[in-house]
């Protein structure tokens, strides 16, 4: 396959951009800089720029565009980025797709598990519906922008939970569980949805050659505790674990960012990947951790 990516130089974009080329597909990537190979493309989303011919060459199109929420603050200026970068991205491709004499067979776009919100106690499969939050509208935006492409391009959402990578939500608490920091985070009673770097890769390209459509859930397959994610990487790391981080002063210091990226629940099941007969290389979050903080190692 051709497989256009936005978002390729990102955490994901790179593990998703490797397993593709592993597996011998040609991948294209659209940069915002001058390109500096055949295979790269450049484009403005946030000026509604591409050069829709792109849209005939390729099968597949990835979007992991948009602003990191790890980011922080929230402050009300980068909330709005939070949003305008995804639906930029989204409508930029999309429309492209509908300006193309033959559109991509499929359009993988990024989403997010906060589309369900603060669930405690819930089994969140792909029929779940909305939660609320600011987190769960932005969701329910950029899902909307994926879904215009055009009705021959099979759209697949793909709700992502943290992922267990070098960067992103793990990039400040590696170091932290590395300095014996690590403790339950307000409690540590609710869940997050992790996925492995390598699964989170695997899954997209999975759904690449798969018939599903709509939303799909990134989540591994055991789901996890916040006390139980922190705690895996405590003993990963081979450090001490215990020093609690109250949830008031997780709200007091990081506010909205603090509520819906660490304090909410959400006991989320990959349902769909499972009864497509996905099959997850890390299946507790224990493997995840372990096989991060081994390669941590022998990169350095």
């Amino acid at each position: 396959m051709k497989v256009l990516i936005a978002g390729a130089s990102g955490m994901i974009g790179t593990e998703v951009s490797a397993q593709l080329h592993a597996a011998g597909h040609d991948v294209l990537r659209l940069v915002r800089r001058e390109p500096r190979g055949s295979d790269e493309f450049n484009w403005a989303p946030a000026s509604r720029m591409i050069d829709f011919t792109l849209m005939d060459r390729v099968d597949a199109v990835i979007n992991l565009s948009g602003a990191s929420l790890s980011r922080l603050p929230w402050t009300a200026g980068y909330k709005r980025q939070i949003l305008s970068s995804r639906l930029d991205a989204t409508h930029t491709l999309t429309d492209a797709m509908r300006m193309a004499a033959h559109p991509p067979a499929v359009f993988v776009s990024g989403s997010a598990v906060g589309y369900y919100g603060d669930r405690p106690g819930q089994k969140l499969t792909e029929t779940a519906i909305k939660g609320t939050g600011y987190l769960s509208d932005v969701v329910e935006a950029w899902e909307s922008a994926a879904h215009l492409a055009p009705e021959k391009t099979r759209v697949v959402t793909i709700r992502s939970g943290v992922v267990v990578g070098r960067g992103g939500a793990m990039k400040p608490l590696l170091p932290m569980a590395k300095l014996g920091l690590a403790g339950p985070i307000g409690g540590g009673g609710q869940h997050w949805p992790w996925i492995s770097l390598h699964d989170e890769g695997a899954a997209i390209v999975h759904l690449l050659s798969s018939s599903i459509t709509g939303p799909v859930n990134l989540a591994g397959p055991t789901p996890a505790t916040a006390d139980a994610v922190l705690r895996a990487l405590a003993r990963a790391t081979h450090r001490p674990y215990g020093l609690p981080l109250p949830e008031k002063v997780v709200e007091l210091a990081l506010q909205d960012a603090g509520h819906e990226l660490l304090l909410s629940s959400q006991k989320v099941i990959p349902a769909k990947l499972l009864a497509d007969g996905f099959e997850f290389r890390d299946r507790t979050v224990q493997d995840a951790m372990d096989r991060l903080v081994a390669a941590k190692a022998a990169a350095n």
